[in-house]
This record gives structure tokens, sequence and C-alpha cells, in this order.
């Protein structure tokens, strides 16, 4: 069975799939929420603890 230039196949799609949902997206949410974290540890470095 011949394909076109430029159509994935279905198992391209699989591979292509799985790459983004078992490393893309978790790597992707590390990085968030560390970036997050380290934005509000900087702030903190500079502004102090919040306070109650």
């Amino acid at each position: 069975m011949e394909t076109k230039a430029g159509q994935p196949t279905k198992r391209r799609e699989l591979l292509l799939f799985l790459f983004i949902t078992v490393v893309l997206f978790p790597v992707l949410s590390v990085m968030i929420v560390g970036g997050y974290g380290f934005a509000v540890w900087i702030w903190q470095m500079f502004n102090g603890p919040p306070t109650a």
C-alpha cells in the first residue's frame, strides 16, 4: 500500500500521539509548575514572605 507524500501513516500518528502524551505534556507540566515556583521564590526574596 502506497501513501502520497505528506500523508502521515497510522503508525506515525500513533507514535506522535504517544510522544505527546507520555513525554511532551508531562515535561511541559513540570516546567510550568517549576517556573511558577521559581518566580514565587524570587518574588519572596525581594518582597518577603506573605504576612497574615
